[in-house]
């Protein structure tokens, strides 16, 4: 809690830094996250961590040639195990405009759920990045090459499409509950997985890719392959990118992020650490309220900011919750 511009985001974006290396902002360099000049800059982190009465002291040290960290007092070059979901309002907007956002989004929380897909993704996304050289430069043999490219990827093309449609089908009967517990609305929340490959055989993928090979060797890039595939968000049956308010699209997209925690709890047995950028500007008093009672009966860990009195009003009913306090870049 505090004011604007006094540093409480910077709290959810070390943490951010500690879990995952890296921050919530896009293109962020050491000298951004730092912001300040000087002869030797570097960013220390000291936590602790407790798991199922478990202790993890995890410490780190970044400066402009790297980092180093140490789990319970040894030097590791691991990440630390622990799951994050970060929450901006504002992306809502992006969510609902901007299609290579959606793709980044469910990239990005299907890899938290499932290393297998994980896995298939960085393989497809390096032979896409061979493929569109081997496109562009034309080497010697190349085209012998594509064609052993090109199986690979209709391969790993086919088991992304059958995790996403997997994904998208354990989402959706969370996403109307979570629509109806926050907002005290009834309204029918679907997801579909736009792709060109539903139905398909690897085979007939890697038929699809020859067929336009020309064209993608004309251009000197893949023009199209599963990287480009599509997620559409419905409400009450229409597009809601299309058809729905502001505030309905953040509505859905809000309560899209709480039904993916929700499944992240039902497949992995525990739930990730919650990182919430002030949603007051974003809601109204009534579904403050109805928030902070959702919040409340969870059993996540949540880090809410905000610099709205009556919001912050709403956040000190809930029973043995710890209050920080911002100031000048200080907790007090």
């Amino acid at each position: 809690m505090g004011e604007n511009g006094n540093g409480k985001t910077n709290i959810l974006e070390a943490l951010h830094v500690l879990v995952t290396r890296k921050s919530f902002r896009k293109n962020t360099t050491f000298p951004q996250l730092l912001s300040i000049d000087g002869d030797n800059p570097e960013i220390l982190f000291s936590s602790l961590f407790e798991n199922e009465g478990d202790q993890i002291t995890f410490t780190g040290k970044m400066n402009p040639n790297g980092s180093s960290w140490t789990l319970n007092g040894k030097n590791t070059k691991k990440k630390l195990d622990a799951k994050l979901v970060f929450i901006n309002p504002f992306d809502s907007y992006s969510f609902s405009n901007i299609p290579s956002f959606r793709r980044k989004w469910f990239d990005d929380h299907l890899s938290l759920l499932s290393r297998d897909y994980k896995k298939v993704l960085n393989q497809y996304n390096s032979s896409l990045r061979f493929r569109n050289v081997l496109l562009s430069k034309k080497p010697p043999q190349f085209r012998e090459q594509l064609q052993v490219i090109d199986r690979q990827m209709a391969d790993y093309a086919y088991e992304l499409v059958a995790m996403r449609n997997q994904f998208v089908a354990e989402l959706i009967p969370y996403c109307e509950k979570t629509y109806r517990d926050i907002f005290s609305e009834e309204h029918e929340l679907n997801i579909q997985v736009d792709s060109r490959f539903h139905g398909f055989s690897p085979d007939m993928i890697y038929d699809y890719m020859q067929q336009r090979l020309e064209k993608d060797l004309v251009v000197g890039h893949t023009t199209y392959q599963v990287h480009k595939d599509d997620y559409v968000l419905l409400f009450d049956g229409m597009n809601a990118y299309e058809f729905c308010s502001l505030g309905q699209q953040k509505m859905s997209y809000l309560s899209l992020i709480f039904a993916y925690i929700e499944l992240f709890r039902y497949n992995l047995y525990t739930y990730p650490i919650v990182l919430i950028d002030d949603v007051s500007g974003e809601l109204d008093k009534a579904r403050w309220g109805r928030l902070v009672n959702f919040l409340e009966q969870r059993e996540f860990q949540v880090l809410i900011t905000t610099a709205n009195e009556k919001f912050k009003e709403e956040l000190e009913k809930i029973d043995g919750a710890n209050k920080i306090y911002i100031s000048n870049g200080s907790i007090h």
